[in-house]
């Protein structure tokens, strides 16, 4: 008995090696019995040009599986296509691979999540140039706001793995048995991004969410799909309206640039209430009544003091002034001349 358990312990450690890359750098989850079928329903419009779809899938949480809706979210870069995760059947266990931001859609376990996710790749759209294309034959899209779209059909086929009875999980009893090919194995090992912020704040709000485990709703839970990511009560000051109009590029060889504008915010004007019509005036406070002052009795006249009273004023002295008017002048007299002669006589 302690031989099998043994050899058992063996095989989950080297399932554990086989495990890309991309799940490593996570929590790894491993559940011992599967997860419950994937629920139908109707995918929203996508609000945002540039945004990418990614389908809601079945996690698995302190109390059991709980359900993230599928949400529309804002490209992390241009160029950046969304690798959804799975649940692969191995040793015994169902262990959880998470998705990815990569150049190209890898494998995810061949699982049928509709909406361009058809088990093969992703025929929902792609990047020309700076812009992304959705194919409307697969995808919704506000066409108020958005007119890059095309229509095609006839990819719909080859990209398609039935699932009828909506499996959620790949391998084991009753999974989809579909191997990853050479090209999935290729972008396996290509340089991957995880989940952005808003992704991360989706799958927390949802885990909150007592609705959303198997245990309460029996796999129908309330919120299946929603138009834009959920936050949590702790960062519903952010939101991702109007974020990633433009993006940094792309070297398409598995190592995406990122740019720190890419994370601002523009203000949310849509929330914003309305202002109301003032139909009556303010009162102005600069001229309201005020009580009547009480009127005070004039204030009488000054007496007058006797001591300054009828005092004559001062006569000026022109006495002198006359005087020295009145003296005449000095007269100057010729000298006397003498004869002709000249000089003075003597």
């Amino acid at each position: 008995m302690k031989f099998f358990r043994s050899m058992r312990i063996l095989f989950l450690a080297l399932a554990l090696c086989a495990i890309p890359a991309t799940s490593s750098a996570g929590v790894l989850i491993s559940v011992s019995f599967a997860p419950p079928p994937l629920p139908v329903y109707v995918q929203p419009p996508c609000p945002e040009p540039g945004w990418m779809w990614t389908p809601g899938y079945w996690a698995y949480g302190p109390d059991g599986y709980y359900w993230v809706p599928g949400a529309w979210v804002p490209a992390p870069y241009i160029g950046a296509l969304w690798t959804p995760g799975y649940w692969g059947w191995s040793t015994g266990f169902y262990v959880w691979h998470p998705g990815y931001w990569a150049s190209n859609v890898g494998y995810y376990g061949g699982i049928n999540y509709g909406f361009g996710y058809m088990g093969i790749g992703f025929i929902g759209g792609g990047w020309r140039g700076n812009a992304f294309y959705y194919n409307t034959a697969v995808m919704r899209v506000n066409n108020v706001y958005i007119h890059n779209t095309y229509i095609d059909r006839t990819i719909i086929r080859t990209h398609t793995i039935e699932n009828v009875r909506r499996v959620s999980y790949n391998g084991g009893r009753g999974g989809i048995m579909h191997a990853p090919t050479a090209r999935d194995r290729m972008v396996m090992r290509e340089r991957h991004m995880g989940r952005t912020s808003f992704q991360t704040q989706h799958v927390e709000a949802a885990r909150s969410d007592r609705q959303a485990y198997f245990n309460n709703n029996h796999g129908r839970p309330d919120r299946v799909a929603v138009e834009r990511p959920m936050m949590g009560p702790r960062n519903m000051h952010q939101s991702p309206n109007n974020t990633m109009r433009q993006a940094p590029r792309s070297t398409y060889n598995g190592r995406p640039q990122m740019n720190q504008r890419n994370m601002q915010q523009r203000p949310n004007f849509q929330n914003r209430p309305m202002p109301q019509q003032r139909t009556q005036p303010r009162p102005n406070t600069q001229y309201q009544q005020h009580p009547q002052q009480e009127m005070r009795p004039p204030r009488p006249e000054p007496r007058a003091n006797p001591r300054y009273e009828q005092r004559p004023m001062p006569q000026m002295r022109e006495q002198p002034r006359q005087q020295m008017r009145e003296q005449p002048r000095p007269q100057s007299h010729p000298e006397p001349r003498g004869p002709r002669g000249g000089g003075r006589p003597r």
